[in-house]
């Protein structure tokens, strides 16, 4: 008769929602969209969580590009990025619009 009580529980346990695995590639940062500028740039737009809001402007994209990405001084360049933070391995950058 013990086991038949557990099975209710084991039930709701395999039901509960758990937070998603991050990304083996872009962590648990919120990317989104094929690239930044044009399709499958190694940087991408960044949406709104809780650790990334604290950077969000009405007037700037958010945007996180690689570390190691070989042309991020031409990015910054281009475009007039503000580097805002370091996180797994990304570089999160403001970008004004405009």
């Amino acid at each position: 008769m013990r086991s038949l009580a557990l099975i209710p529980a084991a039930f709701l346990a395999a039901c509960a929602t758990t937070a998603p695995e991050p990304d083996p590639v872009t962590g648990s940062l919120p990317f989104f969209g094929t690239g930044y500028r044009f399709m499958n740039d190694s940087c991408r737009r960044l949406g709104e969580d809780d650790y990334t809001n604290q950077f969000l402007d009405d007037s700037a994209d958010l945007v996180g590009c690689p570390e190691d990405m070989e042309n991020l001084g031409v990015f910054v360049t281009d475009t007039g990025a503000i580097e805002v933070d370091r996180r797994e391995g990304f570089v999160i950058y403001s970008v004004p619009r405009g």
